[in-house]
């Protein structure tokens, strides 16, 4: 997919107070098929906020949300299923007393005559981390025998039981190894070829300049900028995200617009 092609999802102007506390500002957001948007700004940014009215948790206090070019509500988290929006949390919210299976398809059970469909759940789960270059040992151990990696993208895989068009992945590398790290990135480009919308949240500039199309800046509830990674430096996004319009960066382009000499 091309930058040009229609965002599957938009926020425009998106505004969302708690009490006295303004935490979005008239934000825009635009998630396009096949491109990975990573969402990144300080602690107390609006992210966590952000994804949440995509998500269903918070519904919008102004603004416009709309789906494949059609003004929509969510209201509840249900309603963002039911487009095709699936969403990751940082907690993954695995059952660790169950094996794979059961998780992916926890909430989805397959079933035969009111009796659970073991054999189609298995070959089902088995054809999705295949497709998806999944490695895990077996999809009939307990959750909490996995590696932190493997967890991790077991609950992705499991977001993808219900064929969502647009994934949002919450902090996914956050206290992994270096491995782990590979692997979920590894898997985050997979999402990007199979066409889906990815939104990545992350503190990481190495991990989202590695998988990233676009990058866009929250700062103090407020949209600070948006980059195409191939154009822009580690450094000019962590300027966007710190405030900090006074660079060697900036200083350097502003000489080079104005063509000044050295200072």
């Amino acid at each position: 997919m091309t930058a040009t092609a229609a965002p599957v999802l938009a926020l425009s102007g998106v505004s969302k107070r708690f009490g006295a506390v303004q935490a979005l500002t008239d934000v825009d957001l635009e998630i396009r098929p096949g491109e990975v948007t990573a969402l990144v700004g300080d602690n107390g940014a609006g992210k966590s906020t952000l994804i949440k009215t995509i998500a269903g948790v918070h519904p919008i206090d102004s603004g416009t949300i709309s789906w494949k070019g059609e003004v929509v509500r969510i209201a509840k988290p249900h309603d963002a299923q039911e487009l095709g929006i699936a969403t990751v949390y940082q907690d993954l919210a695995l059952c660790d007393n169950l094996d794979v299976v059961a998780n992916l398809f926890l909430g989805r059970e397959l079933r035969r005559r009111s009796v659970l469909d073991q054999v189609q759940m298995e070959r089902q789960a088995l054809e999705l981390l295949d497709t998806l270059s999944i490695r895990i040992p077996s999809v009939r151990i307990p959750v909490a025998s996995l590696s932190g990696g493997q967890r991790q993208v077991v609950a992705i895989a499991r977001a993808l039981v219900g064929s969502p068009e647009v994934v949002i992945l919450d902090e996914p590398t956050a206290a992994l190894g270096v491995e782990q790290t590979a692997q979920v990135l590894d898997l985050v480009e997979r999402l990007r070829e199979r066409g889906l919308g990815v939104v990545l949240i992350s503190h990481n500039i190495a991990d989202v300049r590695a998988v990233a199309d676009e990058v866009a800046v929250l700062r103090l509830g407020r949209n600070n900028g948006l980059f195409r990674v191939e154009d822009t430096s580690g450094e000019e996004i962590i300027a966007a995200i710190t405030g900090a319009a006074d660079n060697a960066v900036s200083r350097r382009r502003a000489r080079k617009d104005g063509g000044e000499g050295n200072e």
